[in-house]
């Protein structure tokens, strides 16, 4: 990048280093990927006052007023350990390294939106380098990702529209209803939760917010110039118009009809701190999801999804949010110390899982995926028998509606993946690669080995089988 900036290569040989020398501090004064997941180790509530004893040597007054906030009477500082080890480097580091490093962050960050040799470059490393892909994509497919990404309900808005019917969106609500009595059912009949916290998970539950395809109001980007031959200009704007949205909300209620996904997308999320559960209509689309369809693989594979996503508002993260959204304890000591013993039994079983070379995956890394993937199978098929309770299902081509449950549930992780990525993914990726989000899942399911009529002791039946809820 330095060179492609006219640096003579002797030049920009120091200057990487630079760059490289600067981010290998601030990476050790920050939290791992694990020890981001636990939600107190990222909670830490400062005045202004505070954070300038933590890092005098950056100005933060400037900095806040610059920005539009002159005045704030307290904030989150996620990882002081980051701030201590940034305060060290402003004091270490000279004006021309900083300089250095902060010319290469500008050039980075916008590399995809200039000329070719910059795109190029870009690729060559994030792409081709990291993750082993051989092509980049035609122009076409990066532009309508970096619109999502910009104005992404307003996009989504025209979707809708040309894609979605309001009867998909029905049976959509109708599904996760299902599942979310299924779960209620389930918390009930749990062995191992004393009546106290389930009192408690059950009010969680029921204060679960289900936000399903897109947003009751459309953002509103008026105040968003897009021009037709600017390209960078309206990448740049775009990033301002979404920094001031966000510093607005400051001092504001909650807007709890907010999305942080824009309708066309192709995934759902569960958010703490709204207690809600989202599905954009891009994830209710077939081959995922089919109005037309019976409900075996409806619910085999999008009703996984959404069992999946309900089933994060108690895994080892969301359970130590309560049914506002709050960081707050809501377990008995002896609950909570059940469900880590449960938890464990998964995290022990993935992380047996070889995922390229002699890497195996952090279990407890992607604890809290596996923890809802494993949830999500459970409340789909409960949700799923008790939605066709009194029906005659019929085999279809050869499969059993059983059978046929668990064939949408492993088609839906299908994927082809490069080594590089796995590797990759490996570090930095909290979900188990999709092989074993399918087959660590059913093979732990005796509805699994029932429907294929599997032997104990074969490779898709564990003896030791893990089950939180």
């Amino acid at each position: 990048m330095f060179g492609l900036l006219g640096d003579k290569p002797a030049i920009a040989a120091v200057e990487a280093q630079t760059v490289i020398r600067i981010e290998t501090v601030l990476a050790k004064g920050s939290l791992t990927r694990v020890e981001r997941r636990d939600p107190p180790k990222l909670y830490h509530k400062m005045t202004v006052e505070q954070l300038i004893a933590l890092s005098p040597s950056f100005r933060w007054k400037t900095y806040f007023a610059k920005v539009g906030l002159p005045s704030l009477e307290a904030l989150n500082v996620e990882t002081p350990e980051f701030f201590k080890a940034l305060n060290s480097e402003l004091v270490s580091e000279s004006l021309t390294s900083w300089k250095i490093y902060l010319r290469w962050h500008l050039i980075n960050a916008n590399a995809p939106f200039l000329s070719s040799d910059f795109v190029d470059a870009d690729f060559d490393f994030y792409g081709k380098t990291l993750q082993g892909a051989q092509q980049l994509e035609p122009r076409w497919k990066r532009c309508v990702g970096y619109v999502d990404n910009d104005i992404g309900e307003a996009l989504g808005q025209v979707y809708v529209e040309r894609n979605f019917s309001p009867e998909a969106k029905q049976r959509a609500q109708k599904m996760v209803k299902e599942i979310e009595d299924a779960m209620g059912q389930d918390i009930d009949s749990l062995s191992w939760m004393t009546l106290t916290t389930k009192q408690h998970a059950l009010e969680k539950l029921h204060a679960v917010a289900n936000k399903i395809a897109y947003p009751d109001k459309w953002r509103d980007y008026g105040a968003l110039t897009i021009a037709r031959d600017d390209e960078m200009g309206n990448v740049l704007r775009a990033r301002e118009f979404e920094f001031h949205r966000q510093l607005a909300k400051i001092g504001k209620p909650v807007d709890r009809g907010e999305w942080e996904m824009t309708p066309p997308t192709v995934n759902a999320y569960y958010d703490p701190q709204l207690n809600d559960i989202n599905f954009p209509a891009g994830v209710l689309q077939p081959p995922l999801f089919d109005v037309n369809s019976d409900a075996a693989p409806n619910f085999g594979d999008t009703g996984s999804t959404i069992g999946h996503e309900l089933t994060h508002g108690f895994d080892d993260e969301g359970r130590q949010f309560d049914a506002q959204g709050n960081l707050r304890d809501w377990w008995t000591a002896e609950d909570a110390k059940a469900f880590e013993q449960r938890a464990s039994c998964i995290s022990d079983q993935y992380s047996q899982y070889v995922i390229v070379d002699d890497i195996k995956i952090n279990g407890k890394l992607t604890l809290g995926e596996d923890v809802a993937d494993l949830g999500g199978v459970i409340l789909a098929q409960m949700a799923w028998q008790q939605d066709t309770k009194g029906e005659t299902l019929e085999p279809l081509e050869g499969f059993t509606p059983e059978q046929r449950f668990f064939i949408a549930y492993g088609q839906s992780w299908c994927s082809s993946t490069r080594d590089e990525t796995k590797r990759l993914r490996a570090t930095i990726d909290p979900h188990s690669p999709d092989k074993y989000r399918a087959n660590g899942v059913v093979s732990n399911l005796p509805e699994f080995q029932e429907a294929f009529h599997c032997k104990a002791g074969s490779a898709m039946v564990r003896e030791n089988r893990c089950r939180v809820w």
